[in-house]
């Protein structure tokens, strides 16, 4: 059973409390908190076992060595990955989707090829096709919206017809849009295309299995499903990995180093350059496990009816005074409500929030082009995750209701 209370004793930050008032955080899609199952083994592998790894032959470093490479089994096992091989650890799901759009556009990509994004898309999977159309010519065509926050799959053969590449996202991080993954996957691979996929927002709140995904890479960051930051994950096809060039060069990567040239070191130590995030991959174990513990499709339910929820209270008690983006049905979306309120500034809702110590963001949210599009600046964004409830909603809403006061409304 998911047990809610038992899940929110694990976090320690939710037990915190600021002048008397408990920390009602809603900002998961930005971060996750960390429970003390993390926490723990983090410190532990710290205070105990830390030592270099793939260097040196001791056993100190060598049972370091065995803990990172059983995160990454951990973390394969967690996405169904064919083999721990196709995971590939990185600093964050940025560098994983820029490794693949920089190494695979400079190899594979001439003036004229085309590049398929979304409008919904975060900037880190814009700007660095943007950087290679500027550098190698390529061309960029969209994905357009419908009025209610969908991908509009229309057109899309034609969209994608003679692209090279389509690389989008699972989950918007503003409308909290869930996207046929397969669908486009199935429909860009009918075209040719190499499919990527930021998953950066699914992955911590849903199933995922890559096999059935069908995409050829996908990216997603530690800091969004209980993990540390510093560490991200690019999964991909062993054929994809083998093609695809390292972004960074030096120790670990090599197999040999001569005066004139070098030879890279198979997958995946052929993108781990330096010393990789050694205690970080541990504490992604550990977040793995706890999430894999609870069960993905019991955090899914829980979300679905905790986001439902939420988008009946704010409507009933608000009506058109708040305007929430995305779509209404609960099985096309997850937990991200991104919101207008009456005519204020999101900043100043978000500062009137955080007196009541409701934690929220306000912004863009890194999507500059869909906040255009939605004709926004920026939205105030509450964001749900596993260890929410009802309760956090209701305070959300008495929050909000205190603007009334503070803004003479």
């Amino acid at each position: 059973m998911f047990d809610l209370a038992r899940i929110r004793n694990d976090f320690p930050h939710l037990q915190r409390s600021i002048e008397g008032s408990p920390v009602v955080y809603l900002d998961s899609a930005n971060t996750s908190q960390k429970p003390t199952a993390v926490i723990e083994a983090m410190q532990q592998f710290t205070k105990q076992s830390y030592a270099p790894i793939n260097r040196s032959a001791y056993r100190m470093a060598a049972a370091a060595t065995d803990a990172y490479e059983n995160a990454r089994l951990l973390v394969a096992n967690f996405i169904n990955a064919g083999s721990p091989d196709e995971v590939v650890f990185t600093k964050n799901a940025t560098e994983s989707l820029n490794l693949f759009a920089h190494g695979w556009s400079r190899q594979r990509l001439q003036q004229g090829d085309v590049v398929v994004l979304t409008h919904m898309e975060h900037h880190a999977n814009i700007v660095p096709w943007q950087m290679m159309a500027a550098e190698r010519g390529i061309d960029i065509r969209w994905i357009p919206l419908t009025d209610d926050g969908r991908l509009d799959l229309s057109d899309l053969d034609n969209i994608v017809d003679g692209a090279a590449v389509v690389s989008f996202t699972s989950m918007s991080n503003v409308l909290g849009t869930m996207n046929p993954v397969r669908e486009i996957v199935d429909r860009s691979h009918a075209a040719g295309a190499t499919v990527m996929v930021d998953a950066c927002q699914s992955v911590p709140h849903a199933v995922t299995d890559v096999q059935a995904m069908g995409a050829d890479l996908i990216a997603f960051s530690g800091h969004k499903m209980l993990g540390p930051s510093g560490i991200g994950v690019l999964w991909g096809r062993s054929d994809i990995l083998d093609q695809l060039p390292p972004l960074m060069g030096g120790g670990n990567m090599i197999d040999d180093v001569r005066l004139d040239t070098f030879s890279c070191a198979p997958v995946p130590a052929k993108f781990e350059a330096g010393t990789p995030p050694i205690i970080e991959a541990i504490g992604l174990g550990a977040a793995v496990q706890y999430l894999s513990s609870i069960g993905m499709a019991e955090i899914r339910q829980h979300e679905m009816e905790l986001t439902q929820y939420a988008l009946d209270t704010l409507t009933e008690r608000f009506g058109s005074d708040i305007v929430i983006h995305g779509p209404r049905n609960i099985e096309e979306r997850g937990g991200v409500l991104s919101f207008a309120f009456r005519d204020l500034h999101p900043h100043d809702v978000s500062q009137v929030l955080d007196e009541k110590n409701v934690c929220v963001r306000a912004g863009h949210h890194c999507a500059k082009p869909l906040m255009r599009i939605i004709e926004a600046n920026a939205t105030v964004r509450a964001s749900l995750y596993l260890y929410n409830d009802t309760n956090d909603v209701d305070i959300l809403a008495n929050a909000l209701t205190s603007a009334d006061d503070i803004f003479g409304l």
